[in-house]
């Protein structure tokens, strides 16, 4: 649609009506596309000028045009504007910012260096891209990244919308928009390897998984040389634009054409109903601290859009990376929320994970606030008026926010819950109790705020750490691939690796961890709370111990789509619990049941070995959860043994209706046996069923479940999520 507003003076441009003024306008920032030309408007407090360079290639070391602003007709506020008659979507352009290079006053103006726009909704890349350049030498033009102008409103969606899946139906599922499809074995040409267009190929398997939804590591454009010596910046957090999608995760080389590719992508996961979240990095950027490059931000106006120190020539460093963004200063705040706008309306996403969010809640001290502006300027924009929020609610200087992070209807990834079910699992002392209460929603944690039992994101493993196989086989991180002498990446990861550090050509070893592998997935999709995985767990994908590969473009991160039919057993184990954490009721389909449902919201017991007696000693590894669900008629029993001997769990006697138990799963037993496809459910007689070491079982009870009754036509299981 048009931009709206009226010309008045040099304040708003209206594409569809009247005449752009040559000193262009203020707004919208950015580069816009309008009647017969484009509008190019940057903010700059400090800059004693600026220049427009366009360009004919990427790679040319001079522009073919420079446009310089006069501050006294093109600029308005800190605003400076121009607008060139002539020019499409596609022109390659940039800045340059002249003014004082004063590190003690928190300026660094360097008009030797190319900038980008930070509203650029396209990056080109040059081919002999050096990030050095930026650093180092005088004038980097040839070897910059550069912003290409681009029309977003010139794309048919074809209908496309929101999904707005409840979060009570969500599962996640992490991962890497390259890695997913990168190795040769995912069988897909070379040139959509590694890409979007690749990834929406894949998207039978994600279907057949069953997962709702995919949360993409950044897919903002980033810098792939912010690495160690000879490596590359693979998981992306690193960005230098806020708006334009990463331009190598296209198969097509035009910048453009990453933007289409990228939508292509959305609409196609939409299609097949599965919603896309975007971990998205508003906490830091990739020019570093004091002496990395100059990209875009720091030439421009340094104080705006990071945090100072006391001696202002150098960076606060909140994050870990080397700078902060100054995200609670009006204009970084304003830019936020226009990005997030700009990637909901333009570009159709479903939703967020915001790294290091609570960096958000710094003031320009560094302060933390009770109310953080931009926070509360996110959750209460219209625009993004149901878009899912998810805050990794910590930062890298200590501040810890889970339980307590700021708003309404933010979701928080619980890291509580990785660790105390990793310890569980592990045989450690003193955790059953934490285990019983991360299983049921952490209310510990959640509980005193009043909120649905989804604010909790369960984990066990993320991009960030041991993949799921290597929490059970490794004891300790190997990550010397990354060049820092293993000194990087987690230490305290609770994970044990079986008896054996690494692979292990014992049967038994590989046995225990194929069981581990399902434990914890089993804790994990009928917890209470948003269930989520990383890519590759379902299959048992393996970094070698490396806890911290965000630098190995390489096999280490991709997933092996062999691993497919060597862990088919995990597989269906993922897919069929997956399947069964919802039930549809055709004959009344506003109905749903899921197990996770009998402990959300039924009545629920907790029980040792022994009825109605939990064991919360040092010492004990075992317990069990009941729960009872009337008005649906589903009961559920399940009972989890991390002690490493059998154990004998005596049964709840069901009362009403069904007066038997039925076992859908059981680790102890060898696939195919250890998970039932629906409707095959093994009776249990007994009044007591024996749990192997180290395992867990589920047993049910209820109508549409075997023994009491078969399911009608009018009532069954629908296989994948509704």
């Amino acid at each position: 649609m048009d931009l709206c507003g009226h010309i008045q003076g040099n304040r708003t441009c209206n594409a569809g009506a009247g005449s752009i003024p040559e000193t262009g306008c203020s707004f919208p920032v950015g580069a816009t596309v309008v009647r017969g030309g484009a509008n190019f408007s940057v903010f700059s407090r400090s800059a004693d000028s600026i220049e427009l360079l366009l360009f004919d290639r990427v790679e040319d070391a001079r522009p073919s045009r420079v446009i310089s602003m006069d501050r006294s007709v093109n600029r308005t506020y800190h605003y400076w504007h121009v607008y060139v008659p002539g020019l499409q979507a596609g022109q390659i352009y940039a800045f340059r910012a002249f003014g004082p290079f004063d590190p003690n006053r928190g300026l660094r103006f360097d008009p030797s260096k190319v900038l980008l726009d930070p509203y650029g909704r396209a990056i080109s890349v040059p081919r002999n891209y050096s990030r050095e350049a930026a650093r180092r030498e005088r004038d980097n033009a040839a070897t910059a990244m550069k912003s290409v102008l681009a029309d977003p409103r010139a794309y048919d969606w074809q209908g496309d919308a929101p999904l707005n899946r409840p979060w009570a139906r969500t599962i996640i599922y992490e991962m890497h928009v390259r890695g997913f499809t990168a190795h040769p074995s995912s069988g897909l040409s070379e040139s959509k390897r590694g890409t979007y267009a690749g990834l929406i190929e894949k998207i039978p398997y994600l279907q057949e998984l069953g997962v709702t939804a995919v949360e993409l590591l950044p897919v903002f454009q980033f810098d792939p040389q912010d690495a160690p010596p000879g490596r590359t910046n693979f998981w992306g957090y690193s960005p230098v634009s806020f708006f334009a999608p990463h331009q190598a995760y296209s198969s097509r080389q035009d910048p453009l054409a990453a933007l289409d590719e990228f939508r292509d992508m959305v609409k196609a996961l939409h299609r097949a109903g599965i919603e896309v979240i975007l971990d998205v990095v508003f906490n830091h950027t990739a020019e570093d601290g004091h002496d990395g490059p100059t990209q875009c931000f720091r030439g421009l106006d340094n104080p705006t859009y990071y945090l100072l120190c006391e001696d202002p020539s150098r960076y606060a460093n909140f994050t870990g990376t080397g700078n902060t963004l100054n995200t609670n200063h009006p204009v970084t705040r304003r830019m936020i929320v226009d990005s997030l706008r700009y990637w909901v309306t333009e570009m159709h996403v479903d939703g967020f994970r915001f790294d290091l969010a609570s960096v958000l809640a710094r003031d320009s001290s560094g302060t933390v606030m009770s109310n953080p502006p931009v926070l509360w300027d996110i959750e209460s924009d219209p625009a993004l008026a149901g878009t899912k929020m998810i805050a990794e609610a910590w930062d890298a200087a200590g501040l810890y926010q889970v339980g307590s992070f700021v708003g309404d209807s933010w979701k928080e990834w619980n890291d509580h819950f990785r660790d105390d079910v990793r310890d569980f699992f592990r045989g450690a002392n003193d955790s059953v109790a934490r285990m019983a209460d991360r299983l049921l929603g952490s209310a510990s944690i959640y509980a005193k705020r009043g909120r649905e039992a989804e604010e909790s994101i369960n984990f066990v493993a993320c991009h960030d750490g041991f993949t799921l196989n290597d929490v059970v086989t490794y004891n300790h991180k190997h990550n010397h691939e990354n060049g820092e002498n293993n000194r990087d990446g987690h230490e305290d990861n609770r994970s044990w690796n079986s008896g054996c550090e690494g692979p292990a050509d014992d049967p038994e070893i590989e046995k225990l961890r194929n069981r581990q592998v399902k434990n914890l997935f089993t804790a994990t999709i009928l917890s209470v709370g948003v269930p989520m995985f990383v890519m590759g767990d379902e299959v048992r994908r393996s970094q070698r111990g490396n806890n911290n590969a965000y630098c190995q473009d390489n096999d280490t991160s991709w997933l092996d789509w062999t691993l497919l039919s060597q862990h088919a057993d995990v597989h269906r184990f993922v897919k069929l619990l997956i399947e069964r954490r919802v039930i549809r009721d055709l004959e009344h389909e506003h109905r749903r049941v899921s197990l996770a449902q009998v402990l959300r919201e039924s009545k629920r017991a907790l029980h040792g070995v022994a009825l109605n007696q939990p064991d919360w000693s040092t010492p004990s590894h075992s317990f069990a959860i009941s729960g009872e669900l009337k008005n649906e008629r589903l009961f559920a029993h399940i009972m989890f043994n991390a002690y490493w001997e059998p154990l004998d769990f005596e049964l709840p006697v069901l009362a009403d209706g069904p007066r038997n138990w039925w076992r859908w799963i059981d680790t102890a037993l060898d696939p195919p046996h250890e998970i039932c496809e629906w409707n095959g459910e093994t009776h249990v007689p007994e009044t007591t069923y024996r749990v192997g070491a180290r395992s867990v079982v589920v047993l049910i009870a209820g109508e549409g479940v075997n023994g009491h009754g078969a399911l009608s036509p009018k009532r069954k299981a629908i296989r994948g999520l509704c």
